[in-house]
């Protein structure tokens, strides 16, 4: 596969160069050879030739990334699984992926019953990242998402897949060189991750993580200035919490600063443009199943930027991706008219790891452009303009985005009412003060004390998709069509 052949390459061709920062430690990318080498070799000795899906406890370490490259290079998949999100969850992953072994850089084993390689033991060993061989349909990871019924749902991403998307990226010119610093701010869950470290690794640039135990976002602020970060790719939420510093921060070395994940609103951007007056701002999207992102917008600086309720357009569909807008009934509808966005291309995943109920549900074929062509209906409600810019409009479900990871708020809805002994009960998202999603909770029942509550949901849910608010109503308020009104519960978090 060539996408692994170029990762061997550029890490060959970089040896000098300083290809992580963990807490202000560096790592060459020589340095990153030996740990990947030592790990293939623990891969390939305890580790069956049968055994596709890894998981990896993601810690903030050379180990673990050295870790996606080994199993990589030895045509394996990664299931990220985050050591601090609730044994639960972790262990329902586990089983759906059929993970037998774990590969943990921690100093005591997370998942003590599991088969597990505590990587920090790997002994040195002669470099080696000749690779596998690997096909466009061998699985490179599966990231397990909110699921509607309280189980999370797979994701899994071929090399094929990941492949096309890096095409795509290359073709908007993002010049990324070996001189670049670039930004790695997400949750190895997340797949905002994949791009942040795959795209220097792939030109010999460093990469700049944050530690767990920092505020996230005063850390990116103090990243961004001392080491005069050039490449960035964030969620919108993190503009929020830096916009009462935009007056101190002066970032002149930014040449490129994406947006993923959340709706990114006109004003914040134009504030934010000040703090970065060198570079080329984007907002770009994309589901997990399209593998990380598949439309673009570039931000223009002095000119007109198109925008619905001040959120920003998410452009045009990127090359390998074709979009198209639908009615409920899958025709494509006017110029102009809204409906429900839909992804296709090589960057589309397979479909849903074990998951046909779901897969028939959202994946459907139809002829486009003389091709009988399979599509993903995103749930996002949209329109396209007469340039065919994409307008982002809403979701069509109940889904949520809470500081770029995607939550199903039927999930909440699913435990809250477990926890209950199955009360009535309708989460919602908000928007807070600082123009941040919270979870908001509605119980339809007299008060009562909800600390009980909230312990059982925190052994399930991971923190971001706890409730902050609980609300109590005597009855649930209904619409026309005899459905839960949840504008009407909406009012209640404003």
């Amino acid at each position: 596969m060539n996408l692994i052949s170029d990762i061997q390459r550029s890490i060959e061709k970089n040896y000098n160069n300083n290809a992580f920062c963990f807490s202000n430690t560096y790592y060459t990318y020589k340095d990153f050879a030996e740990v990947i080498s030592a790990i293939r070799i623990e891969i390939q000795t305890h580790v069956k030739r049968d055994e596709i899906n890894i998981g990896l406890i993601t810690n903030d370490d050379i180990y673990t990334y050295a870790s996606i490259i080994a199993l990589w290079m030895e045509g394996k998949a990664y299931v990220p699984l985050h050591p601090d999100f609730p044994l639960d969850r972790n262990t329902t992953v586990i089983k759906q992926a059929d993970i037998i072994t774990i590969l943990d850089s921690s100093d005591d084993k997370v998942f003590s019953e599991y088969h597990t390689i505590l990587t920090k033991d790997s002994n040195t060993t002669q470099i080696d990242l000749l690779p596998a061989r690997v096909t466009k349909d061998d699985l490179g990871y599966i990231f397990f998402t909110s699921g509607t019924t309280g189980t999370p749902k797979g994701v899994p991403i071929t090399f094929g897949n990941l492949s096309g998307f890096m095409d795509a990226f290359w073709e908007l010119e993002y010049t990324i060189t070996d001189t670049d610093r670039c930004l790695q701010m997400f949750e190895l869950t997340f797949d905002l991750s994949v791009v942040s470290y795959l795209a220097p690794l792939l030109k010999g640039a460093c990469i700049y993580t944050i530690p767990k135990d920092e505020i996230k976002y005063s850390y990116i602020f103090e990243l961004m200035e001392d080491h005069e970060l050039t490449f960035a790719l964030m969620v919108p939420s993190i503009l929020h919490y830096l916009r009462p510093y935009f007056e101190e921060i002066d970032c002149p070395a930014m040449k490129y600063s994406l947006f993923c994940g959340e709706a990114l609103p006109l004003d914040v951007t134009e504030e934010w443009s000040k703090c970065i007056p060198n570079a080329t701002i984007a907002n770009v999207y994309g589901p997990t199943e399209c593998t990380i992102f598949c439309t673009d917008y570039t931000y223009k600086r002095n000119g007109d930027n198109k925008t619905h309720n001040g959120v920003l357009t998410i452009g045009k569909d990127m090359k390998n991706t074709k979009t198209i807008i639908v009615d409920d009934d899958n025709n494509e509808v006017q110029e102009g008219g809204n409906g429900e966005l839909c992804l296709s291309g090589i960057q589309l995943t397979p479909g849903y790891w074990k998951n046909e109920e779901k897969n028939k549900e959202v994946f459907f074929t139809k002829e486009y452009q003389g091709e009988e062509t399979r599509f993903y209906r995103t749930g996002d409600l949209c329109t396209v303009d007469n340039e065919g810019d994409i307008l982002y409009l809403g979701r069509v479900d109940f889904q949520a985005k809470i500081q770029g990871f995607r939550v199903e708020l039927s999930e909440i809805e699913f435990h809250a009412k477990a926890a209950l002994d199955k009360l009535n009960v309708v989460a919602i998202a908000f928007t807070n003060t600082i123009q941040n999603t919270e979870i908001g909770l509605v119980l339809e029942s007299k008060e009562f004390e909800t600390k009980q509550l909230l312990e059982d949901l925190k052994k399930i849910l991971p923190q971001y998709m706890i409730p902050t608010q609980i609300k109590f109503v005597d009855s649930f308020p209904l619409n026309t069509n005899g459905k839960t009104d949840r504008k009407k519960l909406n009012k209640l978090f404003s």
